[in-house]
């Protein structure tokens, strides 16, 4: 069994491509600084221990339209 699931994971963002997408955006910024926000992930590879934030709620997607305001 996959973790975290995406059933979990859907539930935290409004559509798989966004899931994606937010995903491999942190997940690079995890090979540039290692500043991960959990302890003792489950995973050893960035996607996964990026997954595993999004699940734990410590990511938060902000829109453009958001950012500028």
């Amino acid at each position: 069994m996959l973790y975290p699931s995406i059933d979990l994971l859907i539930t935290k963002l409004d559509s798989k491509y966004t899931l994606v997408t937010v995903a491999a955006k942190r997940a690079r910024q995890l090979q540039v600084k290692n500043d991960l926000t959990i302890e003792k992930p489950v995973s050893k590879k960035f996607v996964g221990k990026a997954l595993e934030e999004i699940a734990a709620g410590h990511i938060e997607v902000v829109s453009e339209e958001e950012a500028t305001q």
